[in-house]
This record gives C-alpha cells, sequence and structure tokens, in this order.
C-alpha cells in the first residue's frame, strides 16, 4: 500500500493527497469520496477491486489523512487528483465518484479526457447552480448562524433508508469534520458547471443513482448523453448500505470498457 502525504501545496495550487493503493493488474479504478468522508468510505470495493487489478481510493483535499488548501473549488480538487495519479505514476484509469467526489471525477474527466478510460458516478452531488440565489444565499447565512443543526438536518435527510449502522457512522464522521470542509464542499457546488464536462466526455460514462437524485437539477436530467441507472432501498450513501449491488454494478460498467 502507498500512501502519500505533504502539507504544502505545489506551485501549480494542486495538492499531493493521500492515497490507499494497492492491488494489480487491469486498468486501475480512482474512487473519490463524499464532503465530510474519506477513502474509507470505499473499503467494500477496494477489497473487491483489488481481486483482480489496481484500486486507488483518495482522501480529497481537507479530508482523511490529506493536506487542505485555501479553497475547495472542485476545479482545484480536481487538479489535486491529477497530481496526486501523475506521483502514483497512473496514466490511464477509471474513475469513481460518489456525491461531492462526484461532481469532482466530472472535472477531471472534462480536463483530461485522454486519461479517464470511464466514468461513473454514484449518487453524485446536483447542479448547485439550479438553486434560486435566495436559497442559495439563506443556505450560506445558515450555515454560519446556525451550523450544527442544519448539517445535521441535511445529513439526516440524506440517511433515510441508510441501515442503522450506516447512519450512526456517518452522523458520528459529521460531527467530527472540520466546519471550513463541510462549509467549502457545499459552497463550490453553487458555482461548478457539471454540464460542460459531462457533455465534452466522450469515454464511457454512467450514473448510479438513489431516490435522491431525481430532480431537476440532477446530472443525467440535464445531459442527454448520460446514462443512468437506480438502486432500491438505500440512502445517499449507497456504497456502503449495499456494497455488494454497488461492487456488481462497478464490475458491469468495467467490462464495457477496453
Amino acid at each position: 500500500m502507498t500512501a502519500l502525504e505533504t502539507t504544502a501545496p505545489l506551485a501549480s495550487s494542486s495538492l499531493v493527497l493521500y492515497a490507499d493503493d494497492a492491488g494489480g493488474g487491469g486498468l486501475p479504478v480512482v474512487f473519490l469520496h463524499s464532503s465530510a468522508g474519506s477513502s474509507r468510505h470505499f473499503e467494500g470495493q477496494l477489497a473487491h477491486a483489488r481481486k483482480t487489478r489496481r484500486a486507488i481510493a483518495l482522501d480529497l483535499r481537507g479530508h482523511g489523512k490529506s493536506p487542505t488548501g485555501a479553497s475547495f473549488e472542485v476545479g482545484l480538487a480536481a487538479g489535486d487528483v491529477l497530481e496526486t495519479l501523475d506521483r502514483l505514476d497512473v496514466p490511464r484509469f477509471v474513475v469513481v465518484g460518489h456525491s461531492w467526489g462526484g461532481a469532482v471525477a466530472t472535472a477531471v474527466a472534462g480536463r483530461a479526457p485522454s486519461r479517464v478510460a470511464g466514468l461513473l458516478l454514484l449518487d453524485p452531488a446536483s447542479d448547485g447552480r439550479k438553486m434560486p440565489a435566495p436559497v442559495a444565499e439563506g443556505l450560506m447565512r445558515s450555515l454560519e448562524t446556525d451550523y450544527t443543526k442544519v448539517v445535521h438536518e441535511y445529513w439526516e435527510s440524506m440517511l433515510g433508508g441508510s441501515k442503522p449502522e450506516v447512519h450512526a457512522r456517518l452522523m458520528n464522521e459529521i460531527d467530527g469534520a472540520a466546519r471550513a470542509t463541510v462549509v467549502g464542499t457545499l459552497a463550490s457546488l453553487l458555482t461548478f458547471d457539471p454540464v460542460a464536462p459531462l457533455e465534452s466526455y466522450r469515454g464511457p460514462k454512467h450514473t448510479v443513482i438513489t431516490r435522491l437524485n431525481e430532480g431537476p437539477d440532477a446530472y443525467q436530467n440535464l445531459v442527454a448523453n448520460l446514462p443512468s441507472s437506480r438502486i432500491e432501498g438505500t440512502g445517499h450513501w449507497l456504497q456502503l448500505d449495499a456494497p455488494d449491488e454497488v461492487n456488481a454494478r462497478i464490475d458491469a460498467f468495467l467490462r464495457e470498457i477496453v
């Protein structure tokens, strides 16, 4: 296992991230987690994928064992991913992103399409630009004035249908997450454009959604050439609630890729 860590940003403003990296053979798969999450959210997927290939889960900036930067802008987080994969000598890969990590994965595919052999999204964040400005401004103000209440209510809304142990784990994690990280990642989604990179990326792509991701701001409802499928009976963290089903969807996606 390789673990890359640094406390200093590179000249490009990209950071070298902590990487849980093991396995061998086949095209590498890179996993990107949600806001307030970590590479540990993919333990079930890593164990499964490493039976046949190299699998890497990254702690995104400000999360887990990775350093943080001045901003959580999605494009900067995508730059971190590419910089770290350069350091790990991974020229081409499949990227799997969940929630905020889905936005980052989308930005990676848009920025380096020749390196991304496939883009698989797991209940990705919605297009925050679709939120009316007064609502977005009110959300950010409420995070300043009543952070714990607002974040608890938001996480609870995404955990309906989750297993009790997953619910307990995620609520414990959000309580332990750095406030600046949570606010910064949520704010970054209000300005990130997922449509342009999704439309321009011509490689294999697919989004696996839950019941929480079917609104007009969902990626598959904004991008005509983005296939989607749904997993039932889970909360937002579907890879924790239904690891075997998610592993099966990942395997099916990988079979499409040369």
